[in-house]
């Protein structure tokens, strides 16, 4: 079924494509003009689902996420050594993120630690950041492999993968009827419990994942952060894939072409690095 053409029929879907159709044509301007990486626009299906009511998901699930890891003591505290670095290296990044999406002004960054053997890192919709401990010890990350890490994670949110993922997923499971209700035809309310479930088990696309990379390249070249350290950050994932598997490898693939696609983009963005880190 192709639920666009399908669209077009009648007055009040109609007015729901004109809407899709006028987010995707300024969605352009949301990818910065003095950005050094190379990526398209953001995907028009995004506007398929509400910012607002997918942020809210996220900072309630996150929200029972630590207060589950505070009951098993896995909560680090503020004090924590790691807990502060990873704080620090936000600081440096977050200043970066605007220009990628202006909706992140109204973001409530937060970063946590969480004490677990996974080695994994996301960041949900609305700035939600957690790491765990496995990826920092496990993998021995330095100071800028941790930022690339971040800054990937960062990406994500900031270009609203999880919001287009899930808007896909809808829109291909349920068809038009469901398609019209997210163009803003009928009521979302009833969607919100069935979000916040799905946003840690969400897959981006190999699309997505390369967003991710070179918007968190350029990130962390912005906050100072060395952009040869996602080299060597790739490397060292793909050397404990082949020990045992990764959970951060399941939603995050590596492989050579990653890399390769990093290699390329690095020199985009050194003259970036060398002036964030002679500014101090």
């Amino acid at each position: 079924m192709c639920w666009l053409c399908d669209a077009r029929r009648g007055p009040l879907a109609r007015r729901g494509f004109l809407r899709a159709a006028a987010a995707a044509a300024g969605a352009a301007a949301l990818v910065p003009a003095q950005a050094q990486v190379e990526v398209g626009p953001p995907s028009w299906a995004r506007t398929l689902v509400l910012a607002t009511q997918l942020e809210g998901a996220a900072a309630q699930q996150y929200a029972q996420m630590l207060a589950q890891a505070r009951a098993k003591g896995a909560l680090a505290p503020d004090d924590h050594p790691q807990v502060r670095r990873l704080r620090a290296i936000a600081r440096r990044l977050i200043p970066h993120a605007l220009p990628w999406n202006e909706r992140a002004r109204r973001w409530r960054w937060e970063v946590n630690l969480i004490a677990s053997k996974q080695i994994n890192a996301f960041c949900m919709p609305g700035g939600k950041i957690a790491f765990f401990t496995g990826i920092l010890d496990q993998l021995q990350l330095g100071e800028d492999e941790a930022a690339m890490v971040m800054g990937h994670e960062m990406a994500h949110a900031l270009r609203e993968h999880a919001r287009e993922r899930i808007a896909k997923t809808y829109v291909t499971g349920f068809g038009l009827s469901l398609g019209t209700q997210l163009l803003g035809l009928g009521d979302l309310g009833r969607l919100a419990a069935d979000l916040g479930t799905q946003l840690l088990s969400l897959k981006f696309s190999r699309e997505d994942e390369t967003e991710a990379d070179l918007v968190g390249l350029e990130l962390a070249a912005r906050g100072a952060y060395d952009p040869r350290a996602s080299v060597t950050l790739w490397q060292k994932m793909a050397r404990a894939a082949g020990d045992n598997g990764l959970e951060f490898l399941s939603t995050h693939p590596s492989g050579p072409n990653r890399i390769r696609e990093l290699e390329a983009n690095i020199p985009k963005v050194e003259a970036l690095y060398e002036q964030a880190r002679r500014a101090g």
